[in-house]
């Protein structure tokens, strides 16, 4: 009797400076396997920051004696990173041990993913309900938060995915602000929301984890909160390990099984033509996080604590200030990660910059925190 290849799977995070966010995708992946056939290996690893780096998860299935590999971003939607950096360490690394490894698609729009959120919502507003008295859906004002990227791909789909939770929960009005990079910022977009004349404006970062990111999305809220006593400002919980992110993450891994798997990165800026990015098509695939790869979350200047630019949390003016300086080195932004820590470094190579990076609503907004 003859079996077919031993499969493993293999979850690739980001990584984050945050202690919290590389627990709890350590929790993520903890969970995944009982959404999975029982004789699946399961493990993971991270890009940068955090250890194990990918290349640790890999050999752990290789060792467990997996020929067949199924890998998938751990990210809810692809920008540089899923596109360039994991592939890029993969490609490596199947061609070194002579492994076949796949890789499949990050969790993107999905109705799961859009059942998970919206739960989260529903917890956050039904919590206010109780300890403030109920207001009509029609009065709530729904502000989603993205990460934010260099790639208007990513950024469009946190954009859908807020169209899709404002026409599934009925609430008033929406808008759609990102965490860094793009625009708007989280706090311009907040002080717009203030404005409209909701009663109740509920804030959902639709993220998968924790950390500065998350820290800084609800630093911002309180601060517009505390300009805005006449409107009551609700905290939506992030995604973290909801059941049904958990089977959004093992239909990636199981699809990749399919007589054709789905196509990742449909609307790349890197295949074809995308408004005001047509200059990044056929960007050479390769990853620039050797530099902080297997660094944990107590790198050098990781810790918010080390910063004397904020009062109370990141609000990411520190990025800002580091370019200024080192404006005339080769820098780039790291689309979807939380470096902004990091201060200027040297790189062999050089990304495409962001074309919107001077926008008043983006990065710079944060300029007017210190003033």
């Amino acid at each position: 009797m003859t079996t077919g290849p031993r499969i493993g799977v293999m979850i690739c995070g980001h990584g984050s400076r945050s202690q919290s966010a590389v627990d709890e995708f350590a929790v993520l992946a903890e969970k995944l396997p009982a959404y999975l056939p029982p004789d699946w290996m399961v493990d993971y690893g991270y890009l940068e920051f955090a250890n194990p780096v990918i290349r640790d998860g890999l050999d752990r299935l290789r060792e467990g004696g997996c020929d067949r590999i199924l890998a998938v971003p751990g990210m809810l939607f692809a920008a540089m990173h899923a596109k360039n950096d994991i592939p890029t360490v993969l490609n490596t690394y199947a061609a070194k041990h002579g492994i076949e490894v796949s890789y499949g698609r990050e969790l993107g729009v999905d109705p799961k993913m859009i059942a998970a959120a919206g739960h989260r919502i529903e917890e956050a507003l039904a919590r206010a309900d109780a300890e403030q008295g109920p207001v009509d859906r029609h009065d709530t004002c729904l502000v989603v938060i993205g990460r934010g990227a260099s790639d208007p791909d990513a950024n469009g789909n946190v954009a859908k995915v807020a169209r899709m939770l404002h026409e599934g929960l009925g609430t008033g009005w929406l808008e759609v602000g990102y965490s860094g990079v793009t625009f708007p910022l989280v706090e311009p977009c907040l002080e717009h929301a203030a404005r409209l004349g909701y009663k109740r404006i509920v804030v959902f970062p639709y993220f998968l984890f924790s950390g500065i990111l998350i820290d800084r999305i609800y630093g911002f809220t309180d601060r517009v909160a505390a300009a805005n006593p006449g409107t009551s400002f609700v905290k939506a919980g992030y995604l973290n390990d909801h059941p049904k992110v958990l089977e959004t993450f093992a239909e990636r891994v199981t699809e990749q099984l399919g007589e054709i798997p789905p196509p990742n990165c449909a609307m790349c800026k890197y295949r074809t033509q995308v408004l005001g990015f047509e200059a990044e098509v056929g960007a050479v695939q390769e990853s620039h996080h050797h530099h902080v790869e297997g660094q944990g979350a107590s790198a050098p200047g990781s810790n918010v604590e080390d910063c004397a630019l904020c009062d109370t949390f990141c609000t990411g003016l520190c990025r800002l200030e580091a370019q200024d300086a080192a404006h005339h080195h080769h820098h780039h932004d790291h689309p979807d990660d939380d470096h902004h820590h990091e201060h200027g470094h040297h790189h062999d190579h050089v990304h495409a910059p962001y074309p919107h990076a001077d926008h008043p609503h983006g990065p710079e907004s944060a300029r007017k925190a210190k003033a």
